[in-house]
């Protein structure tokens, strides 16, 4: 992943240019090519233009509920048209008389029956007019998508080119023929009837089949034929006036003139003159949307990964607006946009978070149907995914969040209702299941950090928090090799979080840092005074070797950050946290065993970079006032103060602070809470002046000493414990 991320920052600003020309592009070509209406309205609210009259005659639409109604009703009602075929009857005796014949030679000779069957032809004639008899009303074969329908189901017969409608109580299928077989034989006379039921049985095939193509036909010019109007507007009516309300009629009338104003404007209209009216309101959005990346998040608008990112969000919701759009299966409500502002704050701040959601929804606007309606809730709802938003960290607060976003949405979308129907009863209720959907795919956002980490490079709160877990190996490793080092990096940790906390920066972040920040004393932990017991190796060492050695663990911590896949962001404390310093102590000690030769300074400096970023300058300040507070030797209040101000005015006057964020402001805000930090970690108490021996008094004097004797004794606990030391 580094070396993905190392090759966009590498590609040069012509590309982040070129991409932004794709997104608008891409964007501007999913809007529709006709042009839009020219007035907004809805039921109940008040018409804010001047009198409206019709400039062309226009038919009154049918709401497309109604519309549907009729349409199902007519496919529940319309009978299915079954075909009548003649051939089946002249099939069905032929096939008779021939297994009769059959029947009659296979019996044996001598037999009496047969010389009968020989001399007549009763039984063969009673056969065939049996078969008349039941085809006479023809024996159908239900289809298997009507066997739900009751008795008396009607169905449409075609002979030739002659309709009959029948019931289908009124004709016998296959199975009700076999049936009556048995009593139509025994009811005939005749002495044998039992001889023709074999031959019968099962011989009557149905001859009214069901016509799968005819019967769709018919229904397609049935539906066509549902009128889709209900009444005309001429052309000069008053459709409505300036400042009328929007009932439901004029509301139908309203929502006709737009269809056919459209339809009307479209046949007319240049395609290309809507495309480049699209094409410049989403320049300009996406315009703004740089602009403000430019001058308030310049290191993100730098990048070229982040520039990715963020503009990635334009794109998909755009696409999933007009997928929605198009295909009309579900509502736009469903679309979770709160994803956006909970990730993008998950990895920068509140302002971005917010500002990226709002430009989303100003493009989705143009591409939704549903008007300013859509875009109010959305954006509220927004707000307050980045007001109520807590860490991704915890379940808690992540579905409290979601359960905020979720009454926001479903309070705004109740109010407006209300406004537009002025009754609970004309709330469209359909649309909670959306918001409700809405909410829950929100969810999604949890999953997405750590993917989008991974792809992005970025470091979110739950990577974080894995990383200060001390059972992990680089942690371990260095509370075993160099114990005095974790010590000191817990020490840096707290004044570093505390700092941070205080000026809004990224405690977290800089937190995790400090434990990291110098586990290249690892490799050589004896070399380092907090891990030495007695044995000092720089004394049979010379000033240079030493100088190398503490540098080396800058170089060595970044090969074993990039060996155990530390985060970017957290590598680059571990080069800035002494800047480009130098090791004074073995400089100067070089100086003095080197007189009068010109030293190569560089030989001792750290290779830096200087600290960038507000985390990185207060991790750097941190580093240095915890190392320097341990050479105090029982430090007043004013030596510790007096340590801090020279440490920070060192680090500006040696240029370490002039790339930082850090202001001065924040910078003073930090050292204050250092000061207090540090005099609670050394235990600082405060001073009282010595006393003095007494000395003999006039009489009024020794009682004002009396009385500062029982001042003394009503002062607090430390107060007396600082006199007796």
């Amino acid at each position: 992943m580094s070396k993905f991320r190392k090759t966009f920052q590498n590609i040069p600003t012509i590309a982040k240019y070129l991409l932004v020309f794709l997104v608008i592009f891409f964007i501007s070509f999913l809007f529709p090519n006709n042009v839009r209406f020219k007035y907004q309205f809805d039921r109940g609210q008040t018409w804010q233009y001047e009198d409206l009259v019709a400039p062309f005659d226009y038919p009154i639409l049918k709401p497309k509920a109604e519309i549907e109604a009729a349409k199902v009703q007519i496919n529940d009602e319309f009978s299915p048209y079954y075909y009548y075929d003649k051939s089946i009857v002249k099939n069905t005796k032929k096939s008779f008389i021939s297994d009769f014949d059959k029947q009659v030679q296979n019996v044996g000779d001598g037999d009496q029956f047969v010389d009968v069957l020989k001399r007549t032809r009763q039984y063969k004639r009673y056969g065939i007019r049996l078969i008349d008899n039941f085809y006479q009303e023809g024996i159908y074969e239900l289809n298997s998508k009507h066997q739900s329908k009751e008795k008396d189901f009607v169905i449409t017969v075609l002979k030739g080119n002659t309709e009959y409608p029948k019931t289908i109580q009124s004709i016998p299928d296959r199975e009700t023929v076999n049936d009556r077989l048995a009593d139509s034989l025994f009811s005939s006379g005749l002495r044998e009837a039992d001889f023709l039921l074999p031959l019968l049985q099962n011989t009557f095939e149905p001859n009214i089949s069901f016509n799968d193509t005819l019967t769709q036909n018919f229904l397609d010019k049935a539906i066509a034929q549902v009128s889709t109007s209900n009444g005309l507007v001429k052309k000069g009516d008053l459709v409505i006036k300036k400042n009328g309300v929007v009932t439901d009629d004029i509301y139908k009338k309203l929502v006709s003139y737009k269809s056919q104003y459209e339809k009307e404007v479209t046949d007319k209209q240049s395609h290309l003159g809507v495309f480049i009216g699209y094409l410049l309101l989403t320049s300009i959005i996406v315009i703004v949307f740089l602009w403000y990346l430019q001058f308030n998040e310049p290191k993100i608008f730098g990048h070229f990964s982040n520039l990715v990112f963020l503009l990635l969000w334009l794109v998909v919701y755009s696409y999933l607006v007009y997928i929605v759009e198009v295909t009309d299966a579900v509502s736009v409500y469903m679309i979770p946009f709160c994803i956006v502002p909970i990730v993008v704050r998950n990895f920068y701040n509140d302002r971005l978070a917010l500002f990226t959601h709002i430009i989303i929804v100003l493009i989705a606007s143009f591409l939704s149907s549903l008007g300013y309606e859509f875009t109010f809730i959305t954006i509220l709802a927004g707000i307050v995914a980045v007001l109520a938003s807590g860490s991704t960290r915890y379940f808690t607060q992540f579905f409290r969040s979601i359960g905020l976003i979720f009454a926001a949405y479903a309070i705004s979308f109740l109010g407006l209702s209300l406004i537009r129907e002025g009754t609970i009863a004309g709330v469209d209720w359909g649309n909670y299941t959306w918001l409700f959907l809405n909410a829950f795919l929100t969810l999604l956002a949890f999953p997405l950090i750590p993917l989008l980490e991974k792809i992005f490079g970025f470091v979110s709160a739950v990577t974080l928090d894995e990383l200060s877990d001390m059972s992990r190996p680089l942690l371990k490793d260095l509370s075993i090799k160099a114990p005095g080092t974790l010590q000191h990096s817990l020490q840096v940790a707290n004044l570093s979080e505390a700092a941070a906390t205080k000026i809004g920066a990224d405690a977290q972040l800089v937190k995790v840092a400090a434990l990291y920040h110098d586990i290249g004393k690892m490799s050589q932990s004896e070399f380092y005074i907090e891990n030495q017991s007695g044995y000092n190796p720089h004394s049979e060492s010379t000033p240079l070797d030493s100088a190398k050695k503490i540098i080396e663990h800058v170089t060595k911590g970044l090969e074993m950050a990039k060996k155990n896949r530390l985060p970017s962001v957290i590598t680059n404390f571990i080069s800035s946290h002494h800047g480009t310093t130098r090791v004074e102590y073995f400089y100067r000690q070089h100086i003095d065993q080197n007189p009068g030769k010109q030293i190569d300074a560089s030989l001792f400096t750290y290779p830096g970079p200087r600290p960038a970023t507000k985390e990185e300058t207060i991790l750097m300040i941190a580093d240095s006032l915890e190392a320097a507070c341990k050479s105090l030797k029982s430090p007043t209040g004013q030596d510790i103060d007096n340590m801090i101000n020279n440490i920070i005015a060192g680090k500006i006057a040696n240029k370490q602070l002039e790339d930082s964020d850090l202001t001065f402001q924040e910078l003073e805000i930090c050292q204050a809470e250092w000061k207090k930090l540090l005099r609670s970690i050394h235990h600082v108490r405060v001073e009282y002046p010595k006393e003095k021996t007494p000395t003999p008094a006039p009489e009024s004097t020794q009682s004002t000493e009396k009385r500062e004797i029982s001042d003394t004794n009503n002062k607090p606990d430390d107060t007396i414990e600082r006199k007796v030391d």
